[in-house]
């Protein structure tokens, strides 16, 4: 099929008559793409496909956007990621992705160096807080691939849809303060995302920087800003527009700098809603609407005039976009706080102890031990307060499970451990699953899970459910085991208290256990009650900070196997764990240098052996370079080699998608096996003064063997040294389960390499959540999914459950899917009235092959919100002025009363001096004869009181506040928190203006700024909230 080179793109379109050559013309592009991918040359990514481009000038450009064209719909909002560059060839455009990242990392930063007063270094920020960003710019992106909301205008500001549009803004700004407020962090991570890209399309979207602003519109989030009106249905806003650049195309009175006479627009994209006469299009080669009634549009996603006919004005609505971010971040802060805002992008994050914990009466030794092993972690941590951590304990027996106890005061909860008593007892199976089930719903992404049990699961059925939690979360479960497997009817002594059984017990009564721990690169240990205080060190060994893994495989062989593992310069304290029974093993350094470790001590490493266990610790200084393992079992053996360091990375699978806008989407659940696609990994830790980088990736089987490789380029998207993204193409996704390993080098040539220890389970079946609603107490919620069968036809089984128990329907339910078709399905949801304002339900549903061992999995996080919240923020407004600001500034002051009430029904919560280097009074009634700091009585500072770390002055119901001070609660102090509350603030003339924020008790903040150059009127008094 051949293409004139001057042939325009709807010429194109129109030479491709059926879909057969339709999809002839994006194979090929598709083809030359993966090719240049997989071909070993020189340069980032970026540069061999600015090589393919050039190649192929104008004739590769019309394929890309006839392909494009013909199997997207119309684009909505700035480009989701990186890719996107790639594919519409707009290399300097910004992305939802870079904005949202810039943002992040800049308040990220700043609240750091106000909270602790230093310069934080970038590197410190930990892989748990990019992961949490991922997690937010995944979000993000969603919104342009997700059925549910990739064509809906009132996600995109489209159509003219601004006042719907607003108010999802504002709905999900409620939902992700509630989240935070109940510390459900993972929720409050996707709504945040969802609400970035709202908001930052409607700077592309709308006719906002045509209008000639240069700031924020307050008003989409702070509804008592003023409001700009949008232009009717009959109210003509665009002229017709013959070129890709549009310039001029907008109606003046719709780019009038008066602001009496503005109005506000937002482009109309594809068929839905139909554009009305004399409207603007979004606009662009994707757009279908631009080509019917007043033709071109307005958008201006990208550099490309292809694709935004106002290219030449997207670097002024990226950074208004930008600011709106970093508006929103600061303003999320404020509401609740910098601990629980650092705790939401997990920074310097360590890995939560969570303990999960049989409580029958045989297990007095493993919670002794437990007990112990917490308080020497703790003990250890103690120099390092700054790193934030979570403990959880779920406790389990026959038939309780729970309930779940977590606390951040490392005091508290060895308090609660003390208290934990092995009390009764039961038949041999015990509800562990379930337990372990709460465990991951409560706990961060990325935890280590110590499962301390002797009893096998009696609620196997939950197995599919933990396995898609476990890895949703990319959490390790390890096991510590005091029973032997092969145990029948015995009846133990000493403390030992279990029944017996009236059945003999299985060998492999255990063995659900292990497929969850190899899942999860967690290990399964077999031990003893005089042995599990010593086995439980490696409950220490994985907890420690910027741990990561060098090594992680099993052997079934009997025979001699031998495993190589690499320590570079960054990793230190390297530890070995080895489980199962080894009858020879020798460990070989760099230096060729060989040491026994059954027979013998050496210098290389030292050996710890329990029942179950083996604990290999290399002896400083390591040597850097290969060095290699090699065993000998009887039966089963795990590796694990893990070491300290802060290079690590995380990664996931991508395909490409132009639903909407071009970009790459991540796969949801296990990737489909026998399919092309992308190796997205995020390299996190590196240092700029040791430069180092990644190169290819190996997909690894369960016994280190290698797979496949994968070679890496880089996207060039980040501008962060701490971080790198990379991308791979993927011929073909192998069958068999596989983890991934990352091979490198460093600026001096030595070998880098880590390996994710999560194991991914490909499939011939996905789970497509269309719809992911927030629940509404007392009311019934359904969620839909679709289910695609990428095989024969079959028969499959779906279940659902949920942490909470509000499904109506649990399953197992039996349907038939046809040969490369789909099913689509809903449950339903009802939640209480008592439920909660920002708790998560953590849905998981799983779909199996009945024939097979083909399965798939999907985890949707719902927020339960209030359907009357109070959304009205506080109110402040100046009363009175004075200034008496001459001359020398230090020699005169000023001073501003205010008063602060909220109008809505919640009642003030508190109040606190942001900025300013005066004093701020609080009284409960206006006080007109209130003297100044300078002109202050001898008894006005008789009656300081402290209350944490700073001073309050109370006389005559009074309180005074200084900058630096924790927020002053109000609904205490006052008589009636719904009653006002005068406020003075006064200052020395040097300091010439002073923030405020003031809170109600359902979370609405009001920022109030005042200055000394008021005179007078209310409207000098200017406010911010970011409240609803």
């Amino acid at each position: 099929m051949d293409i004139e080179r001057d042939e325009s793109a709807s010429d194109v379109v129109g030479n491709i008559e059926n879909q057969e050559n339709r999809q002839k013309c994006c194979d090929y592009l598709v083809g030359d793409v993966k090719y240049w991918l997989s071909e070993e040359k020189n340069g980032n990514l970026q540069d061999e496909l600015r090589g393919l481009w050039k190649g192929h000038e104008k004739q590769m450009q019309w394929f890309a956007l006839a392909c494009l064209l013909l199997q997207a719909l119309p684009c909505t909002g700035f480009l989701p990621n990186f890719w996107s560059r790639v594919l519409t060839l707009s290399w300097d455009s910004h992305t939802h992705q870079y904005i949202t990242e810039q943002a992040i990392f800049a308040v990220t930063l700043e609240t750091l160096r106000d909270t602790r007063n230093h310069q934080e270094h970038q590197t410190r920020l930990g892989h748990s807080f990019w992961r949490a960003v991922g997690e937010v710019v995944k979000s993000n992106a969603a919104m342009d691939f997700l059925s549910s909301t990739r064509s809906d205008p009132v996600y995109h500001f489209d159509s003219e849809r601004v006042d719907d549009a607003t108010m999802v803004l504002r709905q999900l700004w409620l939902q992700t303060m509630l989240s935070i407020r109940a510390k459900e962090y993972q929720s409050a991570r996707h709504s945040l995302g969802q609400l970035f890209h709202s908001l930052q399309d409607f700077y592309s979207h709308s006719n906002w920087v045509e209008m000639g602003k240069h700031s924020i519109y307050l008003h989409l989030l702070q509804p008592d800003e003023p409001a700009v009106p949008v232009a009717t249905a009959d109210t003509p806003t665009c002229m017709e527009c013959f070129s890709t650049s549009c310039r001029n195309n907008i109606l003046p009175r719709l780019t009038d700098m008066q602001e009496d006479s503005q109005l506000l627009t937002t482009g109309y994209f594809s068929t839905f809603p139909p554009k009305p006469p004399g409207k603007c299009s979004h606009g662009g080669i994707l757009d279908s609407s631009r080509l019917t009634g007043t033709k071109g549009g307005i958008n201006k996603d990208s550099t490309s005039p292809y694709f935004s006919p106002h290219h030449y004005l997207h670097v002024e609505a990226a950074t208004l976009a930008t600011e709106a971010s970093l508006n929103v971040l600061r303003d999320l802060r404020d509401t609740v706080g910098p601990r629980s805002f650092l705790r939401l992008l997990s920074v310097k994050q360590v890995p939560a102890l969570v303990f999960v914990m049989d409580t029958t009466g045989s297990m007095f030794e493993e919670i002794t031990a437990a007990r112990r092993r917490a308080l020497s972690i703790i003990q250890n941590r103690v120099n390092s307060p700054g790193q934030p951590v979570s403990f959880i304990l779920v406790p389990f027996h026959d038939p309780g499970v729970g309930p779940v106890y977590e606390s951040d005061d490392p005091d508290h909860f060895m308090q609660h451990m003390e208290n934990l008593m092995a009390l009764g007892g039961g038949d041999e199976p015990e509800m562990s699953l379930s337990a372990i089930q709460l465990a991951l719903t409560h706990s961060p992404p990325l935890s280590e899970i110590f499962v301390f049990t002797d009893a096998s699961p009696k609620d196997a059925h939950l197995f599919d459910a933990v396995k898609a939690l476990i890895l949703e979360k990319q959490s390790k479960v390890t096991f510590l085991l005091t029973e032997d497997p092969n145990y029948k009817t015995e009846t133990r002594g000493g403390r030992r208290r279990r029944r017996r059984s009236k059945k003999p017990l299985s060998p492999d009564r255990f063995s659900l256990y292990s497929s969850l721990s190899s899942l999860s690169g967690g290990l399964t240990v077999f031990t003893s009650n005089s042995d599990i205080h010593r086995v439980s060190a490696i409950v220490e060994d994985n907890t420690a900070a910027q741990k990561v893994t060098l090594l992680h495989v099993e052997s079934e062989k009997e025979l001699v196997s031998v495993h190589i593992f690499r320590v570079d310069g960054s990793v230190r304290n390297v530890t070995i764990h080895v489980t199962g029974t080894m009858m020879e093993c020798i460990l070989t350094s760099p230096s060729e240098q060989s040491q026994s470790l059954l027979s013998e001590a050496g210098p290389l490493a030292e050996l710890e052996h329990f029942q179950g266990l083996y604990r290999i610790t290399l002896i400083s200084p390591i040597q850097r370079g290969q060095w290699k393992i090699q065993a000998k079992g009887d039966g089963h053996l795990t590796f694990s080699v893990i070491g300290d360091s802060s290079v690590d990375f995380f990664y996931y699978f991508a395909t490409v998608t132009n639903e909407t806008h071009p970009g790459l989407t991540r796969v949801e659940g296990s990737p489909v096996a026998d399919v092309p696609t992308f190796l997205v990994v995020v390299i996190t830790g590196l240092d700029s003064n040791e430069e180092g980088s990644f190169s290819h990736a190996r997909l690894l089987g369960a016994e280190g063997e290698s797979l496949l490789e994968v070679k890496l380029n880089s996207t060039s998207s980040s501008s962060f040294y701490s971080v790198e993204e990379l991308v791979g193409f993927v011929d073909s996704i192998p069958r068999v389960p596989f983890s991934v390993q990352l091979k490198g080098q460093d600026s001096r040539g030595n070998k880098l390499e880590r390996v994710s220890t999560k194991r991914v389970q490909p499939t011939h079946v996905q789970i497509q959540v269309l719809s992911s609603p927030h629940l509404i107490p007392d009311h019934s919620t359904m969620v839909d999914f679709d289910i695609v069968n990428h095989g024969p036809a079959r028969l499959f089984s779906l279940t659902a459950v949920d942490d909470c128990g509000y499904l109506h329907m649990r399953g197992p339910h039996r349907f038939p899917v046809k040969e490369q078709g789909s099913y689509r399905g809903d449950v339903h949801l009802h939640t209480p009235a008592i439920a909660l304002a920002g708790a998560t339900v953590t849905l998981t549903l799983t779909v199996h092959d009945l024939d097979s061992q083909d399965s798939n999995y999907a985890v949707v996080y719902l927020t339960v919100v209030p359907p009357d919240h109070d959304r009205s923020p506080p109110s402040c407004s100046a009363a009175r002025v004075q200034s008496k600001c001459l001359g020398v500034c230090n020699e005169s002051s000023w001073s501003v009363s205010l008063v602060i009430s909220d109008i809505g029904r919640s009642g003030l919560a508190a109040v606190q001096l942001q900025k300013g280097e005066g004093i701020l009074s609080l009284s409960h009634s206006p006080s007109p004869t209130e003297t100044s700091p300078g002109e202050a009585g001898p008894d006005q500072h008789r009656d300081r009181t402290t209350s944490g770390n700073y001073h309050l002055h109370h006389h005559n119901h009074r309180a005074r506040l200084e900058t630096g001070d924790p927020p002053f609660n109000l609904s205490k102090w006052a008589l009636d928190s719904s009653q006002p509350v005068w406020v003075r603030y006064t200052s020395s003339c040097c300091s010439a203006q002073a923030e405020m924020l003031v809170w109600d008790t359902a979370g609405n903040m009001k920022r109030c700024h005042v200055t000394s150059g008021q005179k007078g009127h209310q409207k000098n008094s200017s406010t911010e909230t970011s409240a609803l």
